[in-house]
């Protein structure tokens, strides 16, 4: 059994926005998916942080979650800010247990044990949003309850946006990570030429990993046994 992590697949099976006319690394990424995903067993997990489908709707990305769930281990999905299918864990989790999917589980306002650890975890914050402050507090709530939820259980946290980069940091989730003692925290949402600025190490008290697909090569990264 094994804990991985990976983030923005950007799936469009069903829609006309593929990520390959970006080109580069993103050339038949669908295939690389579904190649890296190989060393996967199926029971392990895979924590997927973020911006996991194009699509508008939950119908509209169907292709794309049947895509995920048929691929090997279990899933903890949490939002992106391109996941404009997203809606509420009652809706999504009725969505897929009516077309069988076993494998997708929603990471949101909770947490889940894998071993010794909590696996905790929400959007985040990035400075774009700066404007946007009952969403920026919205979202420091449900990360606390996620880290609340964890209890005395050391803690991975896995975020979409990186809660600090090169040039810029999110003080209010900085602090929250440190107060409930989170071990390590993965992120997403950077790609190309953004990746010289992830933070990839210790900052403060914190180990932080960027996780982006593009990054990873399309191969989900092994965070333990």
């Amino acid at each position: 059994m094994a804990l991985y992590a990976i983030g923005d697949t950007h799936l469009s099976l069903a829609s006309d926005k593929p990520m390959d006319v970006f080109g580069g690394g993103w050339e038949g990424y669908v295939d690389k998916l579904r190649e890296g995903f190989r060393a996967v067993r199926p029971e392990d997990t895979v924590v997927l942080c973020g911006d996991l489908s194009c699509a508008m709707g939950l119908e509209e990305g169907a292709r794309d979650f049947a895509f995920l769930d048929a691929l090997p281990g279990r899933k903890l999905l949490l939002k992106g800010n391109h996941d404009y299918w997203w809606n509420t864990s009652a809706k999504m989790n009725r969505f897929f247990a009516e077309h069988g999917w076993k494998c997708l589980n929603i990471l949101h306002n909770n947490c889940y044990e894998y071993g010794e650890y909590a696996l905790c975890g929400t959007r985040g914050w990035f400075y774009e949003e700066k404007g946007e402050q009952k969403v920026f507090k919205r979202e420091l709530i449900r990360l606390e309850a996620s880290l609340k939820a964890a209890g005395e259980r050391p803690k991975l946290c896995f975020l979409h946006y990186p809660p600090c980069y090169q040039g810029y940091t999110c003080p209010e989730i900085l602090a929250l990570l440190e107060q409930y003692g989170v071990e390590r925290c993965y992120y997403g949402h950077l790609h190309g030429g953004s990746h010289k600025l992830a933070v990839e190490g210790r900052y403060g008290a914190v180990e932080y990993h960027l996780v982006s697909a593009d990054y990873l090569g399309f191969r989900p990264q092994k965070i333990c046994e």
